[in-house]
């Protein structure tokens, strides 16, 4: 009987040291991120080899932003470039009295919301203020870095958004706007530095 309660212990041990650095940031209400997200055109097109992917930068790219959600994958056709999916909110898509009135979900590379009665602001400030984003770490350092971030985390991070080709046939191509929704409307972002505020 000793026995299973230690064991039962160690369990619970294991679960909490998994489960705590993945825990969600509580904020109170308020706009936390004012800023847009920065895009302009490439200082390079030349594509960057990346692994087994070749890179085109479509436009340099810098936010800073909530982290609404994280989706990590790890079976996909794209996860070996991209193992990680972030949901960001900007302007009142940062704000919690906003994003508690709304369901957030993202799968299969997708970032969805629903709300209950009515939205907490405009469904189309909603697009505009937010986006499911492909992450692409540019290094190990990066990896390591975006590892570190979790549902909540206010976050700087800069890039370019990508055109990915693999020899096999596989391409993957960023959007280009922040006002699309539906397939094709995440960003692939090639990330060379993200920190958390």
């Amino acid at each position: 009987m000793r026995s299973i309660a230690i064991a039962l212990f160690v369990l619970a041990l294991i679960g909490a040291a998994r489960w705590y650095p993945h825990r969600s940031i509580a904020h109170e209400p308020g706009v936390l991120i004012e800023t847009l997200p920065q895009q302009n055109e490439p200082a390079s097109t030349t594509p960057i080899q990346h692994g087994d992917y070749q890179l085109t930068p479509l436009a340099d790219f810098e936010l800073e932003a909530r982290v609404l959600s994280r989706a990590d994958y790890s079976i996909d056709a794209g996860s070996d470039l991209s193992p990680t999916d972030l949901a960001l909110g900007w302007r009142r898509m940062s704000d919690t009295a906003v994003i508690e009135q709304l369901d957030i979900e993202q799968s299969v590379r997708f970032y969805s919301y629903r709300w209950q009665h009515a939205p907490p602001i405009p469904p189309d400030e909603i697009i505009r203020s937010s986006a499911n984003m492909h992450l692409i770490p540019a290094d190990d350092t990066v990896k390591d870095d975006l590892d570190k971030i979790r549902q909540g985390s206010l976050i700087h991070l800069r890039g370019h958004l990508v055109y990915a080709q693999r020899s096999d046939g596989f391409h993957w191509r960023s959007s280009l706007t922040r006002e699309d929704t539906g397939a094709g409307a995440c960003e692939l972002v090639l990330v060379e530095a993200v920190e958390r505020l």
